[in-house]
């Protein structure tokens, strides 16, 4: 993504995670770990719209690791339809993230994973942002947000997203009251509405 941009290979539970991380320009203000789609419809960890939320947390002073779930690149293992994915996700967060500020980040089937991963790291570590873009919630059980955790969850979704209809993103969050944040006319993977999508991750991560 840029020239700070290093190559990582984790230990996952089935073998070898791929990663990337980028550092920030001067002090890192802590680390956020993103997760991409989903990884039988062509999601990887260099999705535009993960290297755009990349992009948001390295401009806010972050420290990002992106990385492949198992199956994906050269990480190790097949498809788990989320469960093996969320543990992997745990495995990435205890080796580039042990102890310090943390932020979490998923689109699409990467929300409903990063959902999971949070409700099992919260109460455990401080984690101080997280963002769910596109939160696949027609196709998968996408865990219930702690309420004390709702001040730090910005959740972003397309108006005309036809891979995931907003109504089942608003039938998830109703009962939580957890606001959604609704991009106009914005469909499930932004086309040209990228820099808005960053703006609004920027805007979150300075409140």
């Amino acid at each position: 993504m840029n020239s700070l941009t290093q190559r990582l290979t984790l230990a996952g539970e089935v073998g070898t995670i791929e990663a990337l991380q980028d550092v920030p320009e001067g002090d890192s203000r802590g680390v956020a770990v993103v997760a991409h789609p989903h990884p039988l419809f062509g999601g990887t960890m260099d999705n535009k719209v993960v290297q755009t939320l990349a992009r948001a947390f390295v401009q806010c002073g972050w420290t990002v690791v992106r990385f492949n779930f198992r199956g994906v690149g050269a990480s190790a293992g097949a498809h788990d339809a989320g469960q093996g994915e969320a543990r992997d996700l745990l495995r990435v967060v205890e080796q580039v993230a042990p102890d310090g500020p943390l932020a979490l980040a998923g689109f699409s089937f990467g929300s409903f994973v990063t959902s999971h991963a949070l409700t099992a790291l919260w109460g455990q570590r401080s984690i101080e942002k997280v963002v769910f873009v596109g939160t696949a919630a027609s196709r998968f059980s996408v865990a219930d947000v702690p309420l004390s955790a709702h001040e730090r969850i910005l959740v972003v979704h397309g108006e005309q997203d036809d891979t995931v209809p907003l109504s089942s993103v608003m039938d998830w969050a109703r009962p939580q009251t957890l606001p959604v944040t609704v991009v106009p006319g914005g469909g499930h993977f932004f086309h040209g509405q990228l820099p808005l999508l960053k703006s609004l991750v920027v805007r979150h991560l300075s409140a």
